[in-house]
């Protein structure tokens, strides 16, 4: 399949416009090659993902966070005579960061559906859900995506409402969420002085955890190409 088929796809679901301006979304890496067999999907490009995706045969990376924030094209003049002549040996990488998160059926509106609840209210970065859910079935529930949860409960509530919800870091959306009636907010990388001035309950369930379910989007819009997830975790280690 034709490379930029692919990427049409992607930002036809997920428009560049919608990313932030300080975000790198797009292109990180563009060779010379149009054609694309196999693609290897993951949230972060790490040196050992580029050599998981050369021993699997992808031609393509396609990923959820920026490399880097100066695109890299093989025909810059940073590029070698022999990288820009063939591209041998390099990777396309594609990236869909702030966009993806803000489009719906996006980042945060993946987890929710993974969790069981739908979306009643949108707001930029910031998705809510109506329910009546106790804290304890919330809590199992994040638990099958995050084992290593870590929550906080200022007031001891013990039955929610209305959630909010924010994959990734969240945690500069308390205050919003608050405002617009939330008792929780499902995120993280929660800091501490964040969590112990909370007025409403945090849920940290890691970076990672939250935002790897995404790769399914990818998944879902191109059917027709080979695909295959790249081994990956956190780089937390709990005992």
């Amino acid at each position: 399949m034709n490379k930029y088929e692919i990427v049409k796809r992607i930002e036809d679901f997920a428009p560049p416009a919608l990313a932030e301006d300080w975000d790198c979304s797009g292109w990180a890496v563009e060779t010379n090659r149009e054609e694309v067999d196999k693609i290897m999907l993951c949230l972060t490009v790490t040196e050992d993902i580029i050599k998981q995706a050369r021993q699997q045969n992808c031609d393509m990376i396609i990923s959820h966070h920026p490399m880097f924030y100066i695109p890299f094209s093989i025909s810059s003049p940073l590029a070698g005579e022999d990288v820009r002549r063939t591209g041998e040996g390099y990777i396309d990488i594609y990236t869909a960061h702030t966009n993806l998160d803000r489009a719906q059926g996006g980042t945060t509106d993946t987890l929710i559906k993974k969790l069981g609840f739908e979306v009643n209210e949108t707001d930029d970065f910031l998705r809510f859900a109506d329910v009546k859910i106790s804290i304890s079935e919330l809590h199992n529930r994040l638990l099958k995506i995050s084992p290593n949860l870590r929550y906080v409960n200022n007031s001891s509530v013990t039955t929610l409402r209305k959630i909010a919800f924010c994959a990734g870091s969240g945690s500069d959306f308390i205050e919003e969420a608050f405002e617009k009636g939330a008792d929780a907010l499902v995120t993280g990388d929660i800091k501490f002085h964040t969590a112990l001035e909370s007025p409403i309950v945090l849920f940290d369930i890691g970076h990672f955890e939250s935002e790897i379910p995404v790769l399914q989007v990818f998944e879902t819009l191109l059917p027709d190409i080979e695909t295959v997830r790249a081994e990956e975790r956190s780089p937390f280690i709990y005992d």
